[in-house]
């Protein structure tokens, strides 16, 4: 049978391609893609027990089994449909690659109702760990980031008794100064507001696949993402011997 598979950020340096076909045996695992490109490519290696790996844009187990024409993406560590979020009742996530208008967006959300909105906004600092950053730029597996952004509004909002959450991530090229992303909680009250935002910003980095790179005035590299939570599986123990499901 044959996949897709997908790389990003530092995976995609590393391999020189964003994306390829892979033929596999009719009963292929997640597993027995890993153990292809670990075994291709040895600087893969040390990476591997640190990244999850998707199916169809849901992540999944190395036991997971294979279909032809399925979509695998290779995802490092994340960092922490494009157009404005809808002004509804219902949550809302976007991807950009304009100036996020983030005043515009925390006057559209207010309703009469609410006794509290709530803005934090991610902005892009001039330094990281003493060295001077010139810009950054971001990169997303925008179907699945999309999805993922919508499922955290969408959880949120039966977490805490808040009303609306508008979720909006930029990628490309970012100037100092410029915000990445930006989440609005409107609520009764403001307790609730501050912790949906909070819970929200602190899943997103650690969940959602966007990765940055920071350019410093001598070099680049791809920014190290935060773990991915216990309930995500990652590539650990791939050459462990574990056998593919049949």
């Amino acid at each position: 049978m044959q996949i897709r598979v997908l790389f990003f950020g530092i995976l995609r340096d590393l391999t020189g391609r964003e994306a390829e076909s892979l033929t596999l045996s009719e009963h292929a695992t997640l597993a027995d893609v890993v153990r292809h490109y670990e075994e291709r490519n040895p600087r893969l290696q040390a990476l591997v027990p640190s990244i999850a790996i998707s199916v169809n844009q849901e992540y999944a187990t190395l036991e997971t089994k294979l279909e032809s024409g399925d979509e695998i993406a290779l995802l490092p560590p994340v960092s922490g449909g494009s157009g404005e979020p809808a002004v509804t009742d219902r949550p809302s996530a976007s991807i950009v690659r304009e100036p996020i208008r983030v005043l515009e967006l925390l006057d559209n959300i207010k309703q009469p109702e609410d006794g509290a909105a709530v803005l934090f906004e991610g902005i892009v600092r001039n330094n990281t760990r003493g060295r001077r950053t010139l810009f950054l730029d971001y990169e997303a597996y925008e179907p699945m980031a999309l999805q993922r952004m919508n499922d955290l509004a969408d959880q949120a909002g039966k977490k805490f008794p808040i009303r609306q959450v508008v979720i909006v991530h930029r990628i490309g090229r970012l100037e100092i100064g410029e915000t990445s992303v930006a989440i609005v909680v409107a609520s009764a009250h403001r307790g609730a507001a501050f912790d949906a935002c909070r819970w929200i910003i602190d899943t997103l980095k650690r969940t959602v696949p966007i990765w940055k790179k920071e350019h410093f005035e001598d070099g680049a590299v791809w920014a190290d993402g935060e773990p991915f939570p216990a309930d995500i599986a990652t590539g650990e123990g791939s050459q462990s011997g574990r056998s593919a499901s049949k």
